[in-house]
Order: structure tokens, then C-alpha cells, then sequence
């Protein structure tokens, strides 16, 4: 579940993961807390985090301190990402795909975490090897590394690239959105017709 950081900067964290760890001492066993954090404002800005204490709300807090600290800004195409691109971290491989409107955020938890506080709102993802969330984040976080934007490539390649596959995508989606309210109501109003015309007949 997210908490707001700071309402000003309507910075968000969300909690992947509180892990525990034990160290065998002379007089028994000491606990120590370790937790991964995943902070962003959802317009394109996220970092992750990892704290450790020897109580969970501390290692928390350390893990929020370290997010904010390396939070990084990545391009977007409305609510997706510009083009698909595949990550790595040690065993695990992640794959992002770009989704038209509508489609929402098809991930796992840790996968979810990162992309929602990014701001993606309509995408695909799927994760090979190592299913580690510590790994999957990284992974995460390596492939919003290699997103490049439309105005970006353009310049760089002193082209004009013009209309992209996942824009025209969306527009296609914000189209078919626009349009659908207009159906749904001709939809009730032939409704309303069909059902007033029965009630006429039963009354005749």
C-alpha cells in the first residue's frame, strides 16, 4: 500500500518487502530487520531504496532516505512506455512491453511496485529466471534505464521519425474510449425505446 512522503512534492513509497535475519550470540539469538523500499511521484520519477535496522520502522525509513536520495527521471508516451526493452540483474531477466489504453499494469508485485510509482498506468511485463524481488527491481530499474524518447532518438540520428507504433497505439485507444460513452448511451436510450414500446403493447 503507498504512503505519501511529502505532500508537496506528492512523493509516494511503497514497502516491497520487510526481510529478518538472526545472528547466533552468546545469549541467544539477535534479530536485525531489513526492508526494500520503491519511492516516486508518478510523472516519470522513481527510485528504490534498502535499509536495515535492528527494528523494521528504522530500516524503513533508512530504505525511504536512500530511494529519495537516488530517484532518476524516465520518459514516457502518455501512460506506457515509449518502446518495449528487457533488463537484467543477476539471474533475472524482466521484458516490458508498451499496452494500448486500458490495459493496466499486467505485473507481480515487485514488477508493480516500481512501474506504478513511476506513473505507468498501461503496460505488459514478463520475468525470467530468478524470481528474487530484490532482483526483480534492479532489473526493473535497468530496463526503465535503457527508455529512450522519441525526441531523443530524433536528435541524435538527425532524423524525423514522425508517428510511432505505441503512439498511434494510444490514439487508437483514447479514440475508442472517447467513443464509447456515446454507444453505451444510444445503447440505454434503444433500450428505453424497446422497453416502452412493450409497455404499450401490454397496456393495448
Amino acid at each position: 500500500m503507498a504512503e505519501f512522503l511529502e505532500e508537496s512534492s506528492g512523493l509516494e513509497s511503497t514497502t516491497v518487502g520487510v526481510y529478518r535475519t538472526a545472528a547466533t550470540v552468546k545469549g541467544g539469538r539477535r534479530f536485525s530487520f531489513s526492508s526494500l523500499v520503491v519511492v516516486g511521484d508518478r510523472h516519470g520519477r522513481v527510485g528504490m531504496g534498502y535499509g536495515k535496522a535492528n527494528q523494521v520502522p528504522p530500516a524503513i525509513e533508512k530504505a525511504q532516505k536512500v530511494a529519495k536520495r537516488d530517484m532518476r527521471k524516465f520518459p514516457l508516451t502518455g501512460r506506457t512506455i515509449p518502446h518495449e526493452v528487457e533488463g537484467r540483474f543477476g539471474a533475472c531477466r524482466v521484458r516490458i512491453i508498451p499496452a494500448s489504453p486500458g490495459t493496466g499494469v499486467i505485473a507481480g508485485a515487485a514488477v508493480r511496485a516500481v512501474l506504478e510509482m513511476l506513473g505507468i498506468q498501461d503496460c505488459l511485463t514478463k520475468s525470467f529466471g530468478s524470481n528474487n524481488p530484490k532482483n526483480l527491481v534492479e532489473a526493473v530499474i535497468d530496463c526503465l534505464g535503457q527508455l529512450l524518447s522519441m525526441v531523443l532518438v530524433e536528435s541524435l540520428r538527425c532524423v524525423e521519425i514522425g508517428e510511432t507504433r505505441v503512439e498511434e497505439m494510444i490514439h487508437r485507444g483514447d479514440a475508442f474510449v472517447a467513443a464509447s460513452p456515446s454507444d453505451a448511451s444510444e445503447a440505454e436510450a434503444t433500450e428505453e425505446t424497446a422497453a416502452d414500446s412493450t409497455s404499450d403493447a401490454e397496456n393495448n
